[in-house]
């Protein structure tokens, strides 16, 4: 009995101590990636904000024009509004004419393709503008038209992603008023 005793000590023993060197082979296999570039991180949630906003404009049915009350925007004016936000960064980051007013006009959009275009291209635009600066570029100075104060392009970006995603949530509202799930909701295929 003693040497069955002396074999299961040295087989926990074996056990233990070669524990810690497979954990320190692990480690060495799985290297900590390095950070992503200051302009990549803006970029990566200007876009996902973007893909989130275009997905809902593409699902939404054909009731664009639906509002929970009157005093709120439509479907179409909150897409519209948050979308044509988008150029008072881009404009200003691209040093150009900032938009002359914050809501363009339905009737400039009549259909859900419109919107959608409109959608998509306000997001490119801005998305291509943070791409033009580059690294260097997110802590260039530009004026916020809003605060008439100077502000960094990447704080600037993080602002106007913000607005977004205050729309975003807005229009899930919009979605489960209509007895619709969101896009981002739905289970993963």
């Amino acid at each position: 009995m003693s040497k069955s005793l002396v074999l299961i000590a040295v087989l926990c023993a074996a056990a233990i101590l070669t524990l810690p060197a497979h954990a320190q082979d692990t480690k060495k296999e799985a290297a900590v990636k390095p950070a992503d570039s200051p302009s990549k991180v803006v970029l990566d949630s200007w876009n996902d904000i973007g893909r989130k906003l275009i997905a809902m404009a593409e699902d939404f049915p054909d009731k664009y024009d639906f509002k929970p009350t009157p005093a709120q925007r439509t479907f179409a004016e909150q897409l519209l509004h948050a979308a044509n936000a988008n150029y008072f960064f881009t404009n200003g980051v691209l040093g150009q004419k900032l938009p002359a007013e914050e809501n363009p006009s339905r009737a400039q959009y009549k259909t859900k393709a419109d919107v959608v275009a409109f959608v998509k291209k306000a997001f490119a635009d801005g998305a291509a503008a943070i791409k033009t600066k580059g690294d260097k570029g997110m802590s260039d100075l530009i004026v916020d038209p809003f605060a008439n104060q100077q502000v960094r392009i990447s704080d600037a970006a993080y602002g106007f992603i913000e607005h977004s995603g205050e729309h975003y949530g807005q229009l899930v509202v919009y979605y489960r008023l209509s007895g619709l799930v969101p896009p981002e909701s739905r289970p993963k295929k």
